[in-house]
C-alpha cells in the first residue's frame, strides 16, 4: 500500500501528463514507480551509490536508450566520504530523429554568488562546470538536438556566469528566461530547462508551466519543496 503522500504525488504526476520527466532526489526505481505507474512509464536512474539519485520517467510509447551516467559531475570522486550526483543521460528516438537529454542535480548553496567568491559551495559548483560544458560541446560537435534539465540550484537571471559559461559551449534557449516561479509562494527559478541545437527551435514559446500544489505549505515536506516545471516541444514528424 502506498503512503498517503506517494498517492498525492502520483495524482500530480498523472495531472502533469508529460512524456518525459527528469527526476531528482529519488531513492531508486522502486520509489519512483510509486509515483509514476510502471504500466505508463519506464523509470531510468543513475547507478550512483547515494540515496537521492537523478533519473527519468519516460512514457512507454517512446523508444529510449540509457547512455552512460555523467559521473564527472561527482567532483568529490568515488573514494570520498560524501558523494555528488551524476547526471542521467538518455536518448529518445522519434520519427523525426533523436533527442539527447541530460538530467542534473547540481551542488546546492551557491544559487546567486559568484563562482569564484571563495565560498566552498561555489568552488564545488564551479568544479562541476567543465563536465557540463564538455557534455554540451560533444552534442554540438555531433549535431544532435539536446536538452539539459533539472535542479541547477542556481538562479540564472541577468548575466549569470554559470549560464554564460554553458552558452559558450553551445547556444542555449532557457525555458525559464524572464519568468519567476509561483511554487510555494514564489521566487526565482533554480530548476531550468535548457535546449540546444535543433531543440531550440522545437521549444514552443509561451508553453512554460509550473504545476503548483493545492495543499498548504505545512505539507511541503510530505510532497516536495520543488514544483514540476514543464515546457512543450514540437518535434519534427
Amino acid at each position: 500500500k502506498q503512503p498517503p503522500h506517494h498517492a498525492m504525488l502520483q495524482a500530480y504526476a498523472l495531472a502533469l501528463d508529460a512524456d518525459v520527466i527528469a527526476l531528482q532526489e529519488v531513492d531508486g526505481p522502486a520509489a519512483a514507480a510509486t509515483v509514476f505507474p510502471p504500466s505508463m512509464y519506464r523509470i531510468i536512474m543513475t547507478g550512483d551509490a547515494v540515496v537521492q539519485r537523478v533519473g527519468f520517467a519516460v512514457r512507454r510509447s517512446l523508444t529510449v536508450t540509457q547512455n552512460p551516467d555523467l559521473v564527472a559531475l561527482d567532483v568529490y570522486g568515488p573514494s570520498a566520504a560524501r558523494r555528488l550526483r551524476s547526471g542521467a543521460d538518455i536518448t529518445v528516438d522519434m520519427p523525426g530523429g533523436r533527442l539527447r537529454l541530460l538530467a542534473v542535480h547540481l551542488k546546492t548553496g551557491c544559487n546567486h554568488d559568484r563562482l569564484n567568491s571563495g565560498r566552498r559551495e561555489c568552488d564545488v559548483l564551479r568544479a562541476q562546470l567543465p563536465a557540463l560544458q564538455g557534455w554540451i560541446t560533444q552534442r554540438r560537435q555531433e549535431g544532435v538536438p539536446f536538452v539539459v534539465l533539472g535542479d541547477f540550484n542556481r538562479r540564472m537571471e541577468g548575466r549569470d556566469e554559470l549560464l554564460a559559461a554553458l552558452n559558450a559551449s553551445a547556444p542555449l534557449l532557457r525555458a525559464t528566461e524572464g519568468r519567476a516561479s509561483p511554487c510555494w509562494g514564489g521566487g526565482a527559478f533554480i530548476d531550468h530547462i535548457l535546449a540546444g541545437g535543433a531543440a531550440r527551435a522545437w521549444m514552443q514559446p509561451g508553453t512554460l508551466r509550473v504545476l503548483t500544489y493545492r495543499e498548504p505549505i505545512s505539507q511541503r515536506e510530505e510532497l516536495s519543496d520543488h514544483c514540476p516545471v514543464s515546457v512543450r516541444f514540437a518535434l519534427p514528424d
